[in-house]
C-alpha cells in the first residue's frame, strides 16, 4: 500500500527494482517494519535472468513459487564452446545439474515476470509500507538517516538499504567511493523461438569478442546475450529480423534449427564496478548499488539475492538498531569476499576470451581440459558457481566420510 509521506520506519529500502523489492520482502519477514521508497520499474524490459538454485530456495522462504507458475524454464544443462578460430581451441565442456545431485541449476524467468511476481508480493506483505515518490536528497546523521522526498515529504529510519541501481544516489550519500573501468563491449540482448527443443539446456559459444550465450525459456524459444564491440552491436541491432536470425542461426551452428526473433532488442555496454566498502553511516548496498559485472556467468541478481540475504541474518541480530556500526562492519565483511571473488572470475573468463596472447590461450584450453575430464573437478566448480563454499564444503564431507 502507499504509505502517508512523513514516517518513521526502522528501516528504509530506496529503489524498487528485482533486489529493492527482495530486501522489502526479505526484511518484513525478518520482523522489521520497512518502507519501501521509489516509482514503479520498468516493465518493459526484455532482459530475462538465471536464477541458481540457491537463489530459488531463498525467494521460496519468502513465498515465491520456485517454478514461477510455469512461466519460466529450468536450466538443466550447460554447454561452453569454443568458436574461436584460434590456434588453440577449448574443448567442449558440458555440466549437467544431475552431476551434483540436482534435477537442475536453475530457473530462466523474463525479468517482466519476475518484477510482477516480486511486485504482487510486496503489495500483500503487511509489514512492508510502500511510497512511489523518489528520494531527492539524503541527511544522515550518527542515530538516524533522513531520505528527503521529491513529493515534499521525509522518511526517517535506523538503517537504509540502497537498491537504487549502479549510479545509487545513497551511495554517493553515504561517502562511498567506487571504483571500476568500462569494458570494450557491448550486450545485444533479445529472445527467439526455434524449431527444434532446447531440452533445458544453455549454450555458451566463446568468440574472440565475447561469449554468445543462448538460455532456455518456456517452450521453443530462447533469451541471448551476445557480447560483442560496441560497433558491431550496433550493426547487428540494425538488421532486419530476418538477417539477424540467420546470424544467430550461424552462430549457433543450427543446433536449434530455424530461428524467428521475438519483439524487443536492447544493448548494454559492459561496465564493472565495486564499493570500496559495503556499509557506511547507516547505508547498506545491495545490488547494482553494492557491485556491477557484465552478464557473464549469470552472478548479478543472484549476488542481489546474496547481499540481501546476509544483510537480512546481520540485521536480525541487532533488531534495536539495525543501522549500528557493528553491523555496518559485519555486513562489510561479509559480503567483500564472495563479491570480490565472482568480480575476479567474471573479469578473467572476459579478458581471457579478449587475449590474443598465446600464453593466455594455453591457459584457458588447459583449464576447460581439465574440466571435461575431471568429474570430481568439475563437480566442485559447479557447486561453487552456485553457491560460494558449497564445492569446499563438499570436498571436506566427502574427506570426511572416507576417514571415518
Amino acid at each position: 500500500m502507499d504509505a502517508a509521506p512523513d514516517t518513521i520506519n526502522p528501516i528504509i529500502v530506496a529503489g524498487a527494482g528485482p533486489v529493492g523489492l527482495i530486501a522489502a520482502l526479505a526484511l518484513a519477514r525478518a520482523g522489521f517494519a520497512v518502507q519501501l521508497l521509489g516509482p514503479p520499474s520498468n516493465t518493459g524490459d526484455a532482459r530475462t535472468t538465471a536464477l541458481m538454485a540457491p537463489a530459488l530456495d531463498y525467494l521460496a522462504t519468502l513465498g515465491l513459487d520456485s517454478e514461477f507458475g510455469g512461466r519460466s524454464a529450468a536450466l538443466r544443462t550447460m554447454r561452453i564452446i569454443d568458436a574461436t578460430q584460434r590456434l588453440i581451441r577449448s574443448p567442449t565442456v558440458t555440466f549437467h545439474a544431475a552431476e551434483i545431485g540436482r534435477e537442475s541449476f536453475g530457473e530462466n524467468i523474463p525479468n517482466s515476470v519476475l518484477l510482477d511476481l516480486l511486485t504482487q508480493a510486496v503489495a500483500a506483505e503487511l509489514g512492508i509500507e510502500r511510497v512511489t515518490a523518489s528520494v531527492r536528497a539524503w541527511e544522515l546523521g550518527s542515530e538516524k538517516v533522513v531520505a528527503l522526498l521529491d513529493n515534499g515529504g521525509r522518511c526517517e529510519g535506523l538503517l537504509a538499504v540502497a537498491a537504487d541501481g549502479r549510479g545509487s544516489p545513497a551511495r554517493e550519500a553515504a561517502g562511498i567511493r567506487s571504483v571500476g573501468h568500462p569494458y570494450p563491449q557491448s550486450a545485444l540482448v533479445l529472445s527467439f523461438e526455434h524449431a527444434r527443443p532446447h531440452a533445458d539446456t544453455s549454450n555458451e559459444f566463446h568468440t574472440e569478442m565475447g561469449p554468445f550465450t543462448q538460455v532456455p525459456l518456456p517452450g521453443q524459444s530462447s533469451s541471448l546475450v551476445w557480447v560483442v564491440s560496441p560497433t558491431e552491436a550496433d550493426r547487428l541491432a540494425a538488421m532486419d529480423d530476418a538477417q539477424l536470425a540467420e546470424q544467430i542461426e550461424q552462430r549457433m551452428q543450427s543446433m536449434l534449427g530455424r530461428i524467428s526473433l521475438l519483439p524487443g532488442r536492447q544493448i548494454y555496454p559492459l561496465t564493472a564496478r565495486m564499493p570500496v566498502t559495503f556499509a557506511r553511516n547507516r547505508i547498506a548496498l545491495v545490488g547494482e548499488a553494492a557491485h556491477v559485472f557484465p552478464p557473464i556467468g549469470a552472478q548479478g541478481l543472484n549476488l542481489g539475492i546474496r547481499d540481501v540475504q546476509a544483510l537480512a541474518r546481520i540485521v536480525a541480530s541487532s533488531a534495536e538498531d539495525p543501522g549500528a556500526e557493528r553491523v555496518m562492519r559485519s555486513f562489510n565483511q561479509a559480503r567483500r569476499a564472495d563479491v570480490m571473488a565472482r568480480n575476479g572470475a567474471v573479469n578473467l573468463l572476459n579478458r581471457s576470451l579478449l587475449s590474443d596472447l598465446l600464453p593466455a590461450q594455453l591457459a584457458r584450453s588447459a583449464g576447460l581440459g581439465l574440466l571435461e575430464k575431471l568429474g570430481p573437478l568439475r563437480a566442485f566448480f559447479m557447486r561453487e558457481g552456485m553457491q560460494p563454499g558449497s564445492g569446499l564444503r563438499d570436498l571436506w564431507e566427502k574427506v570426511g566420510r572416507q576417514r571415518a
